[in-house]
């Protein structure tokens, strides 16, 4: 997947909540890569879980629920 789907700004200032003083471009572009590639395993479940139910809205309980599945 070549095109970034987060803006490594966004990623920045997560790092930055979880306490650190300063943040490397490429940490942001890793955790940035990371979090895209977690986010679409965990959004590819959940809408399975929505196919499956016969809707075409993925909704919260759907994310939840993939959430839990990948424990």
């Amino acid at each position: 997947m070549n095109d970034k789907l987060l803006p490594t700004a966004a990623v920045e200032r997560v790092i930055r909540a979880a306490g650190a003083h300063r943040v490397s471009a490429t940490a942001s572009e890793e955790l940035a890569k990371l979090l895209e590639e977690y986010g679409i395993e965990v959004a590819t479940r959940a809408n399975r879980l929505a196919i499956h139910a016969k809707r075409t809205t993925v909704k919260g309980e759907d994310i939840l629920e993939a959430l839990e599945q990948m424990e």
